[in-house]
């Protein structure tokens, strides 16, 4: 009922939009979290920068075309641009660290992963100011309140993906120069070792096996995921519906 406003709708009708927003965030974050498996996973066969180029192309295409998936009206087509969209953002988190590794090396990547967690987070606080910058700035210009609203914005968020496109080109392997030597690792790590003595091991991770301590915390983490998605795909036939 695209000709009906939001405070004309009556209080169950209010509640049907309440529960599949509900069952469409919930999905989307079921993407994300599958992303993050399949999408480091895969950078483990074509390599991390073919995977980001994955990213960018892949983006810059369903971002672009989310306005006409939405004039169409198949729900279907949407929902999947926008889990895929969002499997690819839970990918790129994981995938990252990995891309660090491969180009710096392992000694200081939690440092430097830190460092692009730092943008990440900006992005985080940006984003959705221009989000919404953009959203006035059609309401100012005389769009009519609804999807039209952010046709604009995802053509733009294409165009910002397209730029990520080439600066993930520019990506090279660092020049050896940069590497510290094997002398200086192995001077590093003592100097480290003797600033930080104490118990030192695998604590039980990576020996093999699934002993009565390991079971129990894949319960604890397990159990409740799978509640998760339970509830997650109920509410998410609403969409549906």
């Amino acid at each position: 009922m695209p000709d009906i406003g939001f405070a004309q709708l009556d209080a169950g009708q209010k509640a049907s939009i309440a529960t599949i927003a509900a069952g469409f965030a919930g999905l989307l974050s079921l993407f994300n979290i599958g992303g993050r498996f399949f999408w480091a996973s895969l950078s483990d066969k074509i390599g991390r920068k073919n995977t980001y180029y994955t990213f960018f192309i892949l983006g810059i295409v369903l971002y672009a075309a989310a306005p006409t998936l939405a004039d169409m009206g198949n729900k279907a087509l949407f929902v999947l641009a926008f889990g895929i969209i969002l499997s690819m953002y839970g990918g790129g988190f994981a995938t990252i660290p990995a891309y660090l590794a491969d180009i710096f090396g392992t000694q200081f990547v939690g440092a430097i992963h830190g460092r692009l967690l730092t943008a990440w987070a900006t992005a985080g606080i940006v984003g959705p100011v221009v989000v919404n910058y953009i959203r006035e700035a059609q309401i100012a210009a005389g769009v009519e309140p609804g999807p039209a609203l952010y046709t604009g914005t995802m053509y733009i968020l294409a165009c910002m993906l397209a730029l990520g496109l080439i600066a993930n080109a520019f990506v090279r392997p660092l020049s050896d120069k940069w590497f510290m030597s094997d002398d200086e690792v192995a001077a590093f790590q003592a100097r480290s070792a003797a600033a930080n003595a104490g118990p030192t091991g695998s604590f039980g991770i990576g020996t093999g096996g699934l002993d009565a301590k390991a079971a129990l915390a894949w319960a604890v983490v397990g159990i409740p995921l799978l509640w998760g998605v339970w509830v997650t795909l109920k509410a998410t036939l609403a969409l549906f519906g």
